[in-house]
């Protein structure tokens, strides 16, 4: 499939977005498609370490997140982690071959794309309205 382009697209592009993602391949095609839609930062980690230590720099607008790391078989924790920065979270994409490890109550941080996907499938969900769950209506409601 050819890449999305920004123009083909509703919707903003985020500014900045880590993509935490142990596969090279998968990444930099990634990061391309990214930069395609208009995404001026991303930043690429294959790691928790690396994913917790990029978190502490900067925060980011949106987290694309593969769950099942080489170094640790639970990435969705850093999702929990993730939705209490701050009041305004970043948007969680989680990208993994088993949805289905992924505890219910987490997959309803963020969309989830499974494996294999085409990388414009990421461009697509990223430049669509993002869903307004109930915590974020909440705590919208107590500020």
């Amino acid at each position: 499939m050819a890449k999305a382009k920004k123009s083909d697209l509703k919707g903003a592009a985020p500014k900045r977005v880590l993509v935490v993602e142990d596969d090279a391949i998968l990444a930099l095609a990634l990061e391309d498609e990214l930069r395609a839609i208009g995404v001026a930062d991303v930043e690429i980690c294959h790691s928790t370490e690396d994913a917790l230590r990029a978190l502490r720099a900067e925060k980011p607008d949106v987290l694309v997140l593969d769950v099942h790391l080489a170094d640790r078989n639970d990435g969705w924790a850093i999702a929990e982690l993730v939705d209490h920065i701050g009041p305004k979270p970043p948007r969680i994409i989680f990208s993994t071959g088993a949805p289905g490890d992924i505890p219910e109550a987490i997959a309803q941080l963020g969309a989830i794309m499974e494996k294999p996907y085409d990388p414009t499938q990421l461009a697509r969900l990223l430049l669509e309205p993002k869903r307004v769950g109930i915590i974020s209506r909440l705590r919208a409601s107590l500020t």
